[in-house]
């Protein structure tokens, strides 16, 4: 582990950046669906609040908008085409202007991993939620499988999938207009210090530098409107 705590990670945001970088920012509903990394789900880092990625995403809105409606659907296990069919209408009930979608890694975990499936069931959510007004998020992931103790199936074969996920649904955003999270490549990536115990999921310290990503990368959103 670094030593570091949220307050000196060199990754992380610093005391009142979020405020300055969404100053003015315009959404006024937030929704997230997605799999577990939505959900939030990752083991507790000394230092580190118990906050996962949308939360934290969510929390740093409503510092300038204290009544910011939020609804976090995201449920663990979950792969593309099932977070489309138990998540989409409800998301789209709540009216967002806002909404982030996050998921296909459960997809690339396993070996028969379809990517052209995953990219058709990203690009009608995300179609669905910019057809009602909302700005979309997407994210590409951290590929945190440098553990020597990982379980098998966090082969080289499941990073080689994720790779083609992230470079997938990088490619995606650029067609659709979304606004992209691109946290594969990260330099923080390969520190085992963001895995929590199961050598799958980020830890709370990976949620903390995910979200100041996030957040940098809406505040530079912002700055270019």
């Amino acid at each position: 582990m670094s030593g570091w705590t949220e307050g000196t990670d060199p990754d992380c945001l610093r005391p009142g950046e979020a405020a300055t970088l969404l100053a003015g920012h315009p959404w006024r509903r937030f929704a997230v669906l997605g799999d577990s990394v939505a959900e939030g789900i990752g083991d507790p880092v000394d230092g580190y609040r118990r906050c996962g990625l949308t939360d934290r995403v969510a929390i740093a809105l409503a510092t300038h908008r204290p009544d910011l409606a939020y609804l976090n659907l995201g449920r663990r296990d979950l792969r593309a085409a099932q977070v489309r069919a138990r998540q989409l209408a409800a998301a789209l009930d709540f009216g967002p202007d806002l909404a982030m979608v996050v998921c296909g890694a459960n997809d690339a975990l396993r070996p028969g991993y379809d990517a052209g499936a995953v990219d058709a069931e990203l690009a009608a959510m995300v179609t669905a939620l910019r057809d009602r007004g909302a700005e979309v998020l997407t994210v590409s992931l951290f590929i945190l499988t440098t553990r020597p103790d990982a379980p098998p199936r966090l082969s080289p074969a499941f990073a080689h999938r994720m790779a083609v996920l992230a470079e997938r649904t990088t490619a995606l955003a650029a067609a659709l207009g979304t606004v992209h999270i691109g946290l594969t490549g990260h330099p923080r990536q390969s520190d085992p210090g963001l895995l929590s115990a199961d050598g799958l999921h980020g830890n709370d310290r990976s949620h903390a530098v995910a979200a100041a990503v996030a957040v940098r990368r809406l505040g530079a959103h912002l700055a270019g409107r």
